[in-house]
């Protein structure tokens, strides 16, 4: 899969989850028409009324109830960006990214904002005209070079892509804008 290049049918969608004062959770997805997130066609919301406790090493159990409930009845994606890693180490540990890959059945793109200790292969990619901290990709059904690349192309002139901005802004109840 190239960058910008679109599969026959497909679209493409960024996700990010928001834990709700009340417990619950909102998940948004933002789905565009192109890898570089360039087009988009639309923005999704969906919520769930409880979430598991956080336990270290199973965050996969928190994030896939709400991405399920935003993500069930999409039809056509192709590749799904989630912020957070795909997998936690070398060895390929899973992480919610290889978890979501299982679940859904399309390659994943994780991009992480901060390093984890153990994902010493995860690939930095540096965006935005003034930033200087990278960010880490790592990748489930694809390669993680490959899924590097992805980002460093998507839209948006900030560190974070602007698909990721605009799932986190969806994912907090605020509105989605052009």
């Amino acid at each position: 899969m190239q960058a910008g290049k679109r599969p026959s049918g497909g679209v493409f969608v960024a996700v990010d989850v928001h834990y709700l004062p009340c417990g619950g959770a909102r998940a948004a997805a933002v789905v565009a028409a192109d890898a570089t997130f360039g087009h988009l066609l639309a923005g999704r919301t969906g919520q769930v009324a409880k979430v598991p406790p956080y336990r270290s090493g199973q965050f996969y159990l928190r994030e896939l109830p709400p991405l399920h409930a935003v993500l069930d009845g999409l039809d056509g994606m192709t590749l799904l960006i989630v912020d957070g890693y795909a997998d936690l180490d070398p060895a390929g540990r899973a992480g919610l990214g290889a978890y979501a890959h299982a679940e859904f059945g399309v390659p994943v793109i994780g991009v992480a904002k901060t390093a984890f200790r153990a994902a010493t292969h995860a690939v930095p990619v540096v965006r935005g005209e003034r930033s200087a901290r990278p960010l880490y990709v790592t990748a489930a059904g694809m390669s993680h070079h490959q899924a590097a690349d992805l980002v460093r192309h998507m839209a948006g002139r900030y560190r974070l892509p602007d698909a990721l901005r605009r799932a986190d802004a969806l994912a907090r109840g605020r509105p989605l804008r052009s």
